[in-house]
């Protein structure tokens, strides 16, 4: 199973954990897997690219695992730009838990 964790701070995603595996399919067309990454790697890109961020990122190495974090030092324009990409990726999760909820969890800390 996928677990993901959203950590807020007065309301304000400043981090999200991604772990496990959806195991919904065999290696290589687990559709669940796939969607999850896409859209986190998608968000993460856009967040660095559109918002010339660099985030502090660690992976696990043979994949299962990514912890991202918000740097603390950005100014309030970044910072609502960054929310409003990783509010609409917590959103695309969402809809990937609703219909696959016994490969994906989402709980917010």
């Amino acid at each position: 199973m996928i677990q993901v964790t959203v950590y807020r701070k007065d309301n304000q995603i400043h981090a999200f954990q991604i772990k496990g595996h959806a195991d919904s399919g065999p290696y290589g067309y687990d559709l669940v897997c796939a969607g999850v990454s896409a859209v986190t790697f998608g968000a993460v890109n856009a967040v660095m690219k559109l918002c010339d961020t660099d985030l502090e990122i660690e992976q696990a190495g043979e994949g299962g695992y990514l912890h991202v974090s918000i740097p603390s030092h950005l100014n309030n324009v970044e910072l609502e730009k960054i929310q409003l990409l990783f509010e609409s990726m917590v959103i695309s999760l969402e809809t990937i838990e609703l219909e696959y909820s016994q490969f994906v969890t989402i709980q917010n800390k």
